[in-house]
């Protein structure tokens, strides 16, 4: 990361990344109606609980995140955004399982980045093992956790990880913090859907419109802001089960026509098209 800019600046030219994980299955087929399917149940809506983290885990990827992303003038930072929910979230799924990373090797820790990650530990290893070192060099070195030193320090322990000057006998510190950081720029930018980006901070903060892709009025319009209430999935989501329940019972080609048409007016409406 460059010193000259910030880690929130940098973090906004990051820009927009997105997760990885499958989307919740809707509600069972047998309470389906003949014309009608059951709503599909609200997406993102469900009670955020660490289901990975330990409790001094979560508070040192709360601290990290706040740091990484900072709150200011623009908005919240990443522990209002949710960040450490979102990593949490990843860190039971099958990223954290590396459910779709090599795990077998050769490995070779000093291999140019093109061959991918060299490593036998999962992620959810590399965070265990990552938080533990670096907790145990504060302890060493301030008698404190991570989460308990102040924004000054957190910051030099993260710039220490980031430039590979701390040596950990578990785990590549640089590596660590790269999987971290990494995670932190798509917990803040990915659809809500995810657990982070809480009320659309991230896309606010670039001007990124959501889930709703109707562009083709704008392509043209060059260095022209483009304004526009994000919309998440779940928004359009909700929209449109709404719009379906009002739709006329159709059959075949004429309901996927009525769909499509039904979805693209919604989508046309969320960003404020005519």
């Amino acid at each position: 990361m460059p010193d000259n800019v910030s880690r929130r600046d940098f973090v906004a030219l990051v820009g927009t990344v997105v997760a990885a994980e499958t989307l919740p299955a809707t509600v069972a087929a047998e309470a389906a109606t003949p014309h009608h399917p059951p709503p599909a149940p609200p997406l993102g809506n469900e009670p955020e609980a660490y289901t990975f983290l330990t409790e001094p885990e979560s508070a040192f990827v709360e601290a990290a995140v706040e740091r990484l992303i900072p709150p200011d003038a623009l908005g919240p930072g990443g522990r209002e955004a949710g960040v450490a929910f979102y990593i949490d979230q990843q860190l039971s799924g099958q990223f954290g399982y590396a459910a779709k990373m090599y795990q077998k090797g050769p490995w070779v820790p000093d291999a140019s980045p093109d061959f991918g990650y060299q490593l036998p530990l999962t992620p959810q290893q590399v965070y265990r093992l990552g938080i533990a070192a670096t907790n145990a060099h504060c302890m060493a070195t301030y008698r404190k956790t991570f989460d308990q030193l102040d924004g000054a320090h957190q910051d030099d322990i993260l710039t220490a990880l980031d430039r590979a000057q701390l040596s950990f006998d578990s785990v590549p510190a640089k590596v660590f913090f790269e999987m971290l950081y990494g995670n932190a720029v798509e917990g803040f930018f990915a659809d809500p859907l995810y657990g982070g980006n809480r009320n659309k901070v991230g896309w606010k903060l670039v001007g990124f419109p959501g889930a709703a892709a109707v562009y083709l009025p704008f392509i043209e319009n060059h260095n022209v802001p483009y304004k526009v209430n994000p919309q998440s999935v779940a928004d359009l989501q909700q929209a449109e089960q709404t719009a379906m329940l009002e739709m006329p019972a159709q059959s075949g080609g004429m309901r996927n026509t009525a769909d499509m048409t039904a979805h693209i007016a919604l989508a046309k409406k969320a960003l404020g098209l005519h």
